[in-house]
């Protein structure tokens, strides 16, 4: 779609151009402008470094390389072309490579890249801020690796293919960059054409449905169905699956003065708890735990948890959930349990 310049007497179309034609260099030129207004392309991205390629075996090198406020890893490749080449399969090889940096190592690379710019400042300092953390958090950084492609053009075969990746879970935009020509000065119209951005919400809902779907898909296939009879000092539960099973136990623990943090320990697996503050009900959890998963760049999925009002557990100023998600981690945190408090007698066997 054209770009009109209005004036007192008419509205005109500007001239179209191309970035070869205004004799504006791919690495040279854009590149070099973008690294001090990469919020052109993206304004919750900050750069890395640029012409990043310190892997073994490969002479490949990521234009610029950002990181967006979740602490998430971002590939940016740039074309000046009509078509945008075979920009998405590179940039996926460069994401891939890219996976398993730590983030002492992206404060090194940032560090160089100050070095090399003539730039001040600390460079984990830097990082620090712009994610908003008072310490490093290794936990949560890096957890995924996004993609922003920025061209003038885009072929149907690459919007086609970025379109496909991003419903299987990838995140790759593509931005296109149009130059026109308004007398001697070069005016540049920067859309985002995947996703549509009035559509963006809408297809992570989906690409998140269809993600449900085919994990709970592969859960019916894979799942242990085992149900198990428990015993608790007399009081007994039937027919029980495995995460009420070991949640009846948690419960009954917590009923004897066991705390929270005391029981950690024993429940192999990562995030057992999921922990706001305040004594809150139900209502109030949810809407706090959102919050909290948010700050982590994480979604908050209620059926994850045992967060009914009887479920949860409010103690000293802060309400605590019990995660359903336990895998194989079942019997081992049973076991621990009745191991580390022989004194409560606990007895399970699968139900016929």
């Amino acid at each position: 779609m054209p770009v009109y310049e209005i004036t007192t007497d008419a509205i005109h179309p500007l001239e179209e151009t191309s970035f070869i034609s205004a004799g504006i260099r791919e690495r040279a030129d854009l590149q070099r402008l973008l690294l001090d207004s990469i919020s052109v392309i993206d304004r919750d991205v900050m750069v890395i470094t640029e012409e990043f390629g310190e892997w073994e075996d490969s002479r490949r090198r990521i234009d610029l390389l950002g990181l967006d406020r979740t602490g998430n890893l971002v590939v940016i490749e740039l074309k000046r072309t009509e078509d945008g080449g075979h920009m998405e399969l590179q940039a996926i090889r460069y994401a891939a490579m890219v996976s398993t940096m730590t983030f002492a190592k992206v404060v090194s690379v940032h560090a160089d890249y100050l070095k090399v710019h003539g730039k001040d400042g600390d460079a984990e300092a830097a990082i620090l801020d712009f994610l908003g953390w008072d310490e490093p958090n290794q936990e949560e950084f890096a957890q995924d690796v996004r993609i922003i492609l920025a061209s003038a053009e885009f072929s149907k075969e690459l919007t086609t293919s970025v379109m496909w990746l991003n419903q299987r879970d990838m995140d790759i935009r593509c931005i296109r960059l149009k130059p026109y020509r308004l007398g001697e000065r070069i005016l540049l119209d920067v859309q985002q054409i995947v996703p549509l951005p009035e559509a963006t919400d809408y297809q992570v809902r989906i690409r998140e449905k269809a993600v449900e779907q085919r994990q709970a898909r592969q859960q019916q296939t894979n799942r242990d169905l085992t149900r198990f009879n428990l015993r608790i000092e007399g009081a007994e539960y039937q027919n029980l699956p495995k995460r009420r099973m070991i949640y009846q136990v948690v419960k009954a623990m917590i009923g004897r003065g066991k705390t929270p943090e005391e029981l950690l320990p024993l429940l192999p697996g990562s995030e057992r708890w999921l922990i706001v503050e305040g004594e809150c009900s139900e209502e109030e959890f949810h809407q706090r735990a959102e919050k909290v998963r948010g700050q982590r760049g994480a979604l908050y999925e209620p059926r994850r948890y045992f967060n009914e009002d009887g479920e949860l557990f409010r103690i000293n100023g802060k309400t605590y959930a019990l995660t359903k998600m336990w895998g194989t981690g079942t019997i081992p945190a049973m076991e621990a349990i009745k191991e580390k408090y022989p004194e409560v007698k606990i007895e399970y066997v699968e139900a016929v």
